[in-house]
């Protein structure tokens, strides 16, 4: 037993001599020291050119972006106006009127009084007889006007004979305009009317002062009519 306790010992003995000893880390007491480094001048323009190479890599990755289309608003489209309609009755003629209403047709003598151009037009009497005031004068017929334009426009139950009388503007081409009743006989037989509502028809030579006719002038226009004819 005394032996084996020696044994022992010398075994523990030997532990403790023969095992590492372990040291603890070594603790730096000092200060740990930081450095700031300062850019220089190349650097900052080395560092500013590297942004805008990247910056341009951007943009050239980026989609473009199209301008958006501009849209105008459709234009209204105006309706034309409708005209009034016609206070003049359609006029229904057979070939013989046709051909005695084209002018071409016509003799020289049958162009009326006045178509040489020759001579002054003669002014009614008295001053401002037409609308407004407006001087008149006798109108001289380039045509006369046939029985087929005037009877459609005759009343239903008119007197045997009478006459109507207006005032007319003379327009270009011979024909006049804006006719406007002056007096009648017999009163209220409505041969004015007939006269005013066929006045589209007539063809009247423009009144002439020194030679030079006068487009626009006004004219007095008179017609006459009888139970069997009808005269201008």
């Amino acid at each position: 037993m005394a032996f084996a306790l020696v044994l022992n010992a010398i075994l523990l003995l030997a532990l403790f001599t023969l095992s590492p000893k372990v040291d603890p880390p070594k603790v730096d007491d000092r200060m740990p020291v930081t450095f700031d480094v300062e850019a220089g001048p190349k650097a900052e323009k080395e560092q500013a050119r590297a942004e805008k190479a990247e910056r341009r890599e951007k943009d050239k990755a980026a989609p473009q972006k199209t301008a958006d289309p501009v849209v105008r608003p459709p234009v209204p489209v105006e309706k034309p106006a409708e005209l009034p309609p016609s206070p003049f009755p359609f006029i229904t003629m057979n070939r013989e009127q046709m051909a005695s209403a084209d002018i071409g047709k016509l003799p020289k003598a049958a162009q009326g009084v006045g178509a040489s151009g020759q001579g002054d037009s003669a002014a009614v009497a008295g001053p401002g007889e037409g609308p407004g005031g407006v001087q008149l004068f006798e109108a001289e017929w380039y045509r006369r006007p046939t029985n087929a334009e005037l009877s459609p426009f005759l009343p239903n139950n008119g007197p045997a004979e009478g006459w109507g009388l207006v005032a007319c503007k003379t327009v270009d081409h011979y024909h006049v305009d804006n006719c406007q009743t002056l007096g009648e006989s017999p009163l209220g037989s409505g041969y004015a009317r007939a006269v005013r509502l066929a006045a589209w028809q007539f063809l009247v030579m423009p009144p002439r002062v020194n030679g030079k006719p006068q487009v626009g002038s006004w004219v007095r226009i008179r017609i006459d009519y009888t139970r069997t004819r009808v005269a201008g």
